[in-house]
């Protein structure tokens, strides 16, 4: 579980294609201080096992699904990446509650420079749509954010000058995909309206029904 407070910008080193996945290694020398291996690290907002450490590196095996449903097939060596470690119990959760599932990828529209912060316009799939609410939880790349607007299509978050300078949003350009990933309590709540409606008991009485209670 984590939070989406990004500890440590770090950078992808190598990528090793393996046919149906691909094995990455990636510099982080904070996320990796006290590693082990399997723990977990997210990357971008994507939760990867760790295979092996050394040196401030790691390395993490991601499956074929994975690289086609988040933007983690368009890295390469060289490419910066968010990276953060599991929230330990009784930390404090400083962002919101990540599972570090990634629900699709957006794609950065616009952005409008202010004098202290930065507007940024990210399209996202419709089916996301439903879950995205103004002044909502929405994490992007990693990084938990407040929904300053949410459209059908879109949404937009504002961006404080340390966001911008320690994670990869302060690069991100214009047709750059971004991972997202939706509160989850959304999709919990959406699931246990949508199992009470369709229960039996929640279904309205008939005329016959309602002959044989008497």
């Amino acid at each position: 579980m984590f939070t989406g407070i990004v500890e440590e910008l770090g950078e992808v080193t190598a990528i090793e294609n393996l046919g149906d996945s691909s094995r990455f290694r990636l510099r982080g020398p904070v996320v990796t201080e006290n590693a082990k291996h399997g723990d977990s690290i997210a990357v971008n907002g994507v939760c990867l096992t760790v295979v092996d450490f050394e040196d401030g590196e790691f390395t993490a095996d991601v499956m074929a699904e994975t690289l086609k449903r988040s933007s983690l097939g368009a890295l390469a060596t060289g490419s910066r990446v968010n990276l953060e470690r599991p929230v330990a119990v009784g930390g404090r959760l400083g962002g919101h509650i990540v599972q570090g599932h990634v629900d699709g990828t957006g794609t950065v529209v616009e952005r409008t420079p202010s004098e202290h912060w930065e507007l940024v316009r990210i399209a996202l799939p419709a089916g996301l749509s439903r879950y995205v609410v103004e002044k909502g939880s929405i994490t992007v790349d990693g990084v938990s954010l407040t929904v300053v607007d949410a459209g059908p299509d879109y949404f937009t978050i504002s961006l404080i000058p340390t966001t911008l300078a320690l994670t990869t949003l302060g690069i991100k350009g214009p047709g750059d995909p971004v991972n997202l990933e939706v509160d989850v309590l959304a999709k919990y709540v959406e699931r246990l309206l949508g199992a009470d409606a369709a229960r039996p008991e929640a279904a309205p009485k008939t005329e016959q029904t309602e002959e044989s209670d008497r």
